[in-house]
């Protein structure tokens, strides 16, 4: 199978992951790296000596029969370089956001679009195994009606004078949402202070909400003696914690709910049941987060198929971070995010792969092959459910030695409402392909 032949532009902070990332992968080829830092490069060179071609202009690598291109650059290059390289032909990698404005990314996706390049965006949540999970969770109503979300993302740094602390992390929390739920939000309301620079915010606090009545909230910060990245979902029937940092335990499932139970005919005269059971953590088996994103890249190129974090989706991203921006400077009054992309009023915003991990209908499946694929969606989403109502947890499938801790006990039992002890997680997942390098 022909290997793709891929340039790196950039070399900076997270430049260097990604070509380790490529070097390492069987399937792919790097043929140069650009940079305008000459010291960079020379770090580059000699950690990987047989890189063909060390640059400071990236127009140079057009001269190396490229299939492909990864842009790692500042955020406000994006557009210069991404375009550049749409034009040449070359499917394009992009960091996040896709872009600084909703206008430049809109442009970038309807070129890639209008030429039929690839153009994805690296938003690397979506490509986290313990995301993933979650994410089977909540399509397949383990944790019953989700109530809230709330993400946290804060740590001392890195400080930027260019972009304020939104633009620098709120991409990562706004793609992983939008995973989770597989919807953009409708609207969202920012508040943020400039500590270090008054005119530049450090930290920042968003409230979004989703067609779906989900409501999330958002905490960014520089300026935070505690490196924390955790995403928390509340649903009716359990909660979930999930700790990036973690090492092992990266999700939490809490059997824990409460109801409100009427128990009088008298209006708002509630007896509030609470429900105390185990938590569970269950075993996730899978790749760096960043080789699962590099690999499915270069599947996307070899197949011609749509990447689970396409433009169109980058693209919805920097919208909500527009929004957001103009929030921040209307005092927190919320604004609705741009229901209308490219002229037309767009479908909801759906991952690529569905549960069963065949292609799904993301924005360029078509025809009979997206009908086949919704059904097959709904179709394990149905028996998802089923297994879950059997007393499964549903996660992607493999049986894991999961962590069990036994709660308070309830009325259902000390192992909650039918939680597995063991960590046996159900077949009814969506969840990351297996990709091995002999497959690429």
């Amino acid at each position: 199978m022909k290997r793709v032949e891929v340039g790196i532009i950039g070399c900076g902070y997270w430049g260097p992951n990604l070509v380790r990332t490529f070097v390492e992968i069987g399937g792919a080829t790097v043929r140069g790296v650009a940079d305008k830092d000459r010291e960079r490069l020379h770090r580059v060179g000699t950690r990987y000596p047989h890189l063909r071609v060390l640059t400071e202009d990236f127009h140079h690598l057009f001269e190396q029969r490229l299939d492909a291109v990864v842009v790692c650059t500042p955020p406000e290059t994006h557009y210069d370089i991404v375009r550049a390289c749409l034009e040449q032909g070359l499917d394009v990698l992009v960091e996040k956001p896709l872009a600084t404005s909703s206008e430049h990314a809109r442009e970038l996706v309807e070129i890639a679009e209008r030429h039929g390049q690839i153009l994805m965006v690296g938003h690397i949540g979506a490509y986290t195994p313990a995301v993933t999970e979650l994410r089977s969770m909540i399509a397949a109503g383990a944790l019953g009606d989700i109530a809230y979300i709330d993400a946290v993302r804060v740590g001392l740094g890195l400080f930027r004078s260019n972009l304020n602390v939104i633009w620098d992390l709120a991409p990562h929390d706004i793609a992983i949402l939008m995973y989770l739920l597989g919807e953009s939000p409708k609207s969202v309301s920012t508040r943020g202070i400039g500590c270090i620079e008054p005119t530049n915010e450090d930290v920042a606090y968003l409230t979004l909400s989703f067609p779906s009545g989900v409501l999330a909230h958002v905490r960014l910060s520089w300026l935070d003696p505690c490196k924390t990245r955790r995403v928390t979902v509340v649903g009716n029937q359990k909660m979930v914690v999930y700790d990036d940092l973690e090492n092992h335990e990266k999700l939490k499932i809490y059997d824990k709910h409460v109801d409100a139970v009427r128990q009088t005919d008298t209006f708002g005269d509630f007896h509030f049941a609470y429900h105390y059971g185990s938590i569970l953590s269950p075993y996730i088996e899978g790749d760096e987060p960043l080789r699962v994103e590099c690999l499915h890249f270069l599947e996307c190129v070899r197949d011609r198929s749509t990447p689970l974090t396409d433009g169109r989706n980058g693209l919805a991203v920097v919208e909500a971070i527009e929004a957001a921006q103009q929030s921040l400077r209307k005092g927190g009054t919320p604004v609705s995010i741009a229901k209308v992309v490219a002229g037309r009023t767009p479908q909801r915003w759906r991952p690529a792969f569905p549960a069963d991990g065949t292609e799904g209908n993301g924005a360029a499946v078509k025809g009979n092959r997206a009908d086949k694929a919704r059904k097959a969606h709904r179709k394990e989403m149905r028996r998802a459910a089923k297994a879950d109502a059997n007393g499964k947890v549903n996660g992607n499938g493999s049986n894991g030695n999961g962590v069990k801790r036994n709660g308070n006990g309830s009325s259902n039992g000390s192992n909650g409402n039918g939680t597995n002890g063991n960590g046996k997680v159900g077949k009814g997942a969506i969840k990351v392909r297996d990709y091995a390098p002999e497959e690429v």
